[in-house]
């Protein structure tokens, strides 16, 4: 009877786990559904109340219309060349940034890392005005490096990095040392081919953030051929009426590219998040 009632309370707990996991990605899966089928409505029907789950005529006008609303060749450039070196930028500096604080002895050092604390638990909006200032001064906005700018420094890499070089034991660098190694040869040469795995993870949470953002295109580019993705179907919504086919047509234009690379890098993308996790 203990068997037969232990095993009744694993099926019970197996049902409900596969239960939750079913409710939540019909969840998560339900705003994409709607995405394609509003994509396929008319005007009208986008906004019906009631509202309609499939379309009762599919409008496929709706993307030929995105695609004359946007310049979206200009806007997948400028996205791809901001996610890029937001990418590169991240990588580079806060790799070796985070090795200075990890395995450097230097002064100053403890109130440099605050600095970097402090910038990652304040809002990104309050660093707006002075970058934008700063942009401006020099008659740098309108332009591909107004894109990259706030991307130039990460103190989320700066951290993440350091954690990562923390976690490696400090005889490595110091047997590198012994071999002949400087400074310099160890960090490229020893420690930071040890961090790939962290790297990974970096260069996929940088390039998605990069990609959703939204506000800082908007504010430093006007000229809609230099805007992002994001920002240009921003323009699409309208101040007393949006037409929601012609957005969710231009959304999944602006979601290809994202799920394409998800599609290559699928097992990268679970391996940065499982590692961030583990951390």
């Amino acid at each position: 009877m203990r068997t037969g009632s232990m095993q009744g309370s694993r099926r019970l707990f197996t049902v409900l786990t596969y239960f939750f996991l079913i409710a939540g990605s019909i969840l998560m899966v339900f705003p994409f559904l709607w995405m394609i089928l509003t994509s396929l409505k008319s005007l009208g029907e986008s906004m019906q109340i009631p509202p309609t789950f499939f379309p009762a005529v599919y409008y496929f006008n709706n993307f030929k219309d995105a695609l004359t609303s946007l310049p979206f060749g200009a806007l997948y450039i400028n996205t791809g060349i901001m996610v890029f070196f937001r990418v590169i930028c991240a990588i580079v500096f806060s790799s070796m940034a985070g090795y200075a604080f990890a395995k450097l002895r230097f002064k100053g050092k403890n109130v440099l890392f605050t600095l970097v604390l402090i910038q990652m638990m304040m809002p990104s909006q309050i660093f707006v005005i002075p970058q934008y200032e700063m942009l401006a001064k020099v008659g740098l906005t309108e332009s591909h490096f107004a894109l990259i700018f706030p991307g130039l420094v990460s103190a989320f890499g700066t951290f993440f990095l350091r954690q990562a070089y923390m976690g490696i034991p400090s005889e490595i660098g110091e047997a590198a040392y012994l071999d002949g190694c400087n400074q310099w040869q160890t960090f490229y040469k020893v420690m930071l081919p040890l961090t790939g795995t962290s790297i990974a993870a970096l260069t996929i949470f940088t390039a998605v953030f990069a990609y959703a953002d939204l506000m800082w295109p908007l504010v430093v580019n006007t000229d809609i051929n230099m805007m992002t993705l994001s920002s240009g179907l921003a323009t699409l919504k309208g101040q007393f009426m949006t037409n929601y086919p012609v957005l969710m047509a231009g959304s999944l234009f602006a979601m290809v590219p994202m799920l394409v690379l998800y599609l290559i890098f699928q097992r990268q993308f679970i391996e940065g998040i499982a590692l961030t996790g583990g951390k």
